[in-house]
């Protein structure tokens, strides 16, 4: 049988049709894509390598020595020059001015934006924008977030002899609380519940520290401490809190930690998306907890090698033994997840802004 001229023998693409040498291009091309995909990873860790090699990072920590915010910078800067390329010295410097937004301040309009600065923020700092806006001259959503050690659960506790003995008796007995500053979480968070929700607390400030308060508490000065960080409470008053002397009122956040699994959540006293928009703009920084952040313009390349020996860092036996010494459970986020958390705070609207605002200019 034979075939007419006028109809190819077999359907398809006859070799040396313009067609046929243009997939065959098409495949070449294809292929050195799929080469210098494979080179390019190897290549930048090469680059971030030389370029750290014989460097020092430097972490900036925005509060005095010997806070739990310093210890732990500390514990992550003892391990995780290992994980970076080319293995940098980190060395660790203490800016706690203004609470730490001077050195944010400074770091955002100066740099160096080469990654060889990291600043460890309160975990205030990246809500003081919007809340201290004339203090506060930094984009926190154009900062580069690294990571954060721990969503840290921030609670509402009692002495054992206060006359409140569940959050809901907060509503309408008046409860004498102590706190350091204007700005902390001990201020802020009873103040804005008070604002919000109607709680009763009596803000009494002025103590140095947290275990000046809870001194106060035993001598009767005051009877609560409202917004104090979970894990520092255990370390600083395990045997109170085992022996039933100090009781948690309250967990603050967005959701119940799977720490406290019991431990009613103070955001569950809104009433409206209102209330629940205003109270998430101050407790939210639970959820980002301890973060760590670049200034803005640092090198793709080395935001993603320091992002990812940040992860490696937080899941190093040897780092998460020496943190469980200090007290904290590393729980961690990725960089990637505090910038979402953060992008997320920047976009509250302006209404419940100033309404935050004015319950803390009480």
């Amino acid at each position: 049988m034979t075939h007419s001229p006028l109809i190819p023998a077999k359907a398809g693409i006859q070799a040396g049709s313009p067609l046929s040498r243009g997939r065959a291009v098409l495949g070449i091309a294809l292929a050195l894509l799929a080469l210098l995909a494979a080179i390019w990873p190897a290549r930048a860790a090469d680059d971030v390598a030389s370029f750290y090699r014989g460097k020092q990072i430097r972490f900036i920590v925005g509060s005095a020595p010997g806070g739990t915010y310093d210890l732990l910078a500390r514990i992550v800067a003892r391990h995780i020059g290992a994980y970076i390329p080319g293995k940098p010295l980190i060395i660790v410097q203490n800016q706690p001015t203004a609470g730490g937004i001077a050195m944010t301040n400074q770091l955002y309009a100066l740099g160096p934006r080469d990654g060889t600065v990291i600043g460890v923020p309160l975990n205030g700092i990246p809500a003081a924008p919007l809340l201290q806006p004339q203090a506060a001259h930094f984009e926190s959503a154009k900062l580069i977030w690294v990571g954060s050690t721990h969503s840290e659960p921030y609670v509402a506790y009692v002495w054992h002899t206060a006359p409140v003995h569940a959050l809901a008796d907060a509503l309408t007995t008046p409860l004498v609380v102590g706190a350091t500053t204007p700005g902390t979480t001990m201020n802020d968070f009873p103040l804005l519940a008070n604002a919000v929700l109607g709680t009763k607390f009596k803000v009494v400030p002025g103590y140095g520290s947290t275990p000046q308060m809870n001194e106060a508490l035993e001598r009767g000065e005051i009877e609560g401490v409202i917004g104090f960080g979970w894990f520092a409470l255990n370390a600083q008053a395990a045997h109170s809190l085992t022996d039933g002397k100090i009781r948690l009122l309250a967990q603050f956040g967005l959701s119940r930690s799977h720490i406290l699994p019991d431990v009613p959540l103070m955001l569950d006293l809104a009433r409206n998306d209102a209330d629940r928009q205003a109270l998430a703009l101050l407790f939210g920084r639970t959820e980002y907890g301890r973060p760590y952040f670049l200034p803005p313009g640092v090198p793709a390349e080395r935001v993603a090698a320091l992002r990812r020996a940040f992860d490696a860092t937080m899941h190093d036996p040897a780092f998460t033994a020496e943190a469980d010494k200090i007290g904290f459970a590393v729980d961690p986020l990725t960089g990637e997840q505090v910038q979402a958390l953060i992008d997320d705070l920047a976009k509250t609207p302006a209404d419940v802004v100033a309404r935050v605002r004015a319950a803390l200019t009480k």
